[in-house]
């Protein structure tokens, strides 16, 4: 079956419009998303919109602050640190990438934990490696989900997950641990990775390379979640040949459609987590 991420996403979105009007009838307020966009990137820009978007239209306030590419580091730092002290701000995100005179890993580190809705923070990488409450980041999480709609038992299961990237392979694998997986984390530096596919009950594909996992890299019945967006000559495809991939699996995300939907609903769902806990 194909796992359609567009309808998934929308019933998460629905649940959370409704949790969203209990939350402002119990607390007179409601949760408060802040974006900070740096510079012109077209693909940037068009992921801020479509945040702005769907936070308005499920009940978040929503606030986008453009700088320009030649920002100071240190006024982007103070805006966050202002950030952090106001109250109706439950969630700050700071798009990426940022431009080269930018230091991203002081930025995540300047979110104070509680509000960092992208998960990216330290603290909230260690509590999700040791198997604590944490945010989780917003792409592994909306894997996590659509997996979980066509398998709610992941106990023993084998999952292969082809990217090591600390947006998306890392906590993947921490999120299937927690599920008693067995999990292999395999990157550009590995040994035959097919015959690592060939063992997988579950495939996430998050390595940035077009049609990259092939029909016969997959066995039967197997579970594949495709991350990758890549533009080619045919348009966007994923990491994962859909042709093929979807003639052997049991259920597979289509690439668009798929995990992308995913990543803005539950980056709301993690807003309005960090509101309720900021309010408990």
């Amino acid at each position: 079956m194909i796992i359609d991420g567009k309808k998934i996403a929308e019933t998460l979105r629905q649940k959370l419009k409704k949790e969203i009007i209990e939350i402002k009838s119990s607390f007179k307020s409601v949760p408060g998303l802040t974006v900070i966009l740096i510079g012109e990137d077209a693909a940037s820009k068009i992921y801020v919109k479509n945040k702005e978007k769907f936070s308005k239209e499920i009940g978040i306030n929503s606030e986008v602050i453009k700088y320009p590419e030649n920002i100071e580091e240190k006024e982007v730092l103070t805006k966050i640190i202002e950030l952090n002290k106001n109250k109706k701000v439950s969630g700050i995100l700071v798009q990426l990438p940022l431009p080269k005179h930018i230091n991203k890993q002081k930025v995540i580190e300047t979110i104070l934990p509680e509000k960092d809705v992208d998960g990216f923070h330290p603290i909230n990488v260690g509590n999700l490696s040791s198997g604590y409450d944490s945010k989780i980041p917003c792409t592994p999480l909306g894997c996590f989900i659509l997996l979980k709609e066509i398998e709610k038992n992941l106990s023993g299961k084998h999952a292969v997950v082809i990217g090591r990237s600390n947006l998306n392979g890392k906590p993947m694998a921490q999120l299937l641990l927690k599920e008693n997986c067995t999990v292999t984390i395999t990157h550009s530096k590995t040994k035959d990775l097919k015959s690592q596919c060939n063992k997988a009950d579950i495939i996430i594909a998050a390595v940035g390379k077009p049609k990259l996992v092939k029909g016969d890299w997959v066995k039967k019945n197997a579970i594949v979640i495709d991350v990758g967006i890549n533009k080619t000559s045919d348009g966007i495809v994923g990491d994962v040949d859909f042709n093929e991939v979807s003639k052997v699996a049991r259920a597979i995300t289509p690439v668009p459609g798929g995990v992308g939907p995913m990543t803005i609903a539950c980056l709301l769902r993690n807003t309005v987590e960090c509101f309720k806990r900021a309010n408990s």
